[in-house]
């Protein structure tokens, strides 16, 4: 990484990052579920079944942090004069996301 780079974070609360790990645990959880499934020989459909449960709870989280980015670092960004790089950088991910649909 060069020093023109800036490493961005963002600030949420522990009741925030609590629940999104405690999803994302869950979400692992599911994960190792379907390689179980996948030894034991289960049925196809079972399988694609949790792999879509799997994309669904992925695209929650997803669609909560973008909301929460929209709303504070979007927001802030207009508010301190930076919206159009902002903007844009909101754009990029939305395309990206929507491919991952």
């Amino acid at each position: 990484m060069n020093n023109a780079e800036e490493i961005k974070v963002s600030h949420r609360s522990t009741k925030e990052k609590d629940q999104l790990i405690t999803r994302l645990k869950r979400i692992e959880g599911q994960v190792r579920g379907i390689q179980n499934m996948i030894e034991n020989e289960r049925y196809c459909i079972d399988i694609l079944t949790q792999i879509s449960a799997i994309n669904a709870a992925m695209n929650k989280v997803g669609l909560h942090l973008l909301e929460k980015h929209t709303q504070h670092c979007v927001s802030d960004a207009i508010r301190d004069g930076d919206g159009e790089e902002a903007i844009q950088e909101l754009m990029e991910v939305f395309k990206r996301f929507s491919k991952s649909q």
